[in-house]
C-alpha cells in the first residue's frame, strides 16, 4: 500500500506542476501576437493566443462608399484567419505542457 501512496504523491505534485505552467501559460498567451490579412494587406488583423481582437486596420485605399459589403468581407476575413491562427498557436501551447492529453477545461 505504501507504494500505491508514493505514486499517488507523486502524481499530485507533477498535477500542481502542470497546474503552475499552466497559469503561466496563460500569461504568456496575452502576449504573444499574431497578424493576418486579407485583399492583398488592404485590411489587417492582429489578435493575441488568448483568443483576444486587438486591432483591425484598415487601407484607406479600400474604403468606398460604394463597396461597403466588400470591405466587410475583407475585415471578416482577416479576423477570421487572425483568430484561427491564435488558436492554433493557443492548442499547440497547451499540448506542449500536457503532453498532447486532451485535459477538459484547458482549451
Amino acid at each position: 500500500m505504501t507504494g500505491a501512496f508514493g505514486d499517488m504523491g507523486s502524481l499530485l505534485k507533477q498535477a500542481q506542476r502542470m497546474q503552475r505552467e499552466l497559469a503561466r501559460l496563460k500569461e504568456t498567451l496575452r502576449e504573444r501576437i499574431v497578424e493576418e490579412s486579407s485583399g492583398g494587406g488592404a485590411v489587417k488583423a492582429t489578435a493575441n493566443a488568448s483568443g483576444e481582437l486587438l486591432a483591425v486596420k484598415i487601407d484607406p485605399q479600400v474604403v468606398d462608399p460604394k463597396e461597403v459589403s466588400m470591405l466587410e468581407d475583407l475585415v471578416l476575413a482577416a479576423v477570421s484567419a487572425a483568430l484561427k491562427k491564435a488558436e492554433a498557436l493557443h492548442q499547440e501551447e497547451i499540448a506542449r505542457i500536457t503532453g498532447g492529453l486532451n485535459l477538459p477545461g484547458l482549451a
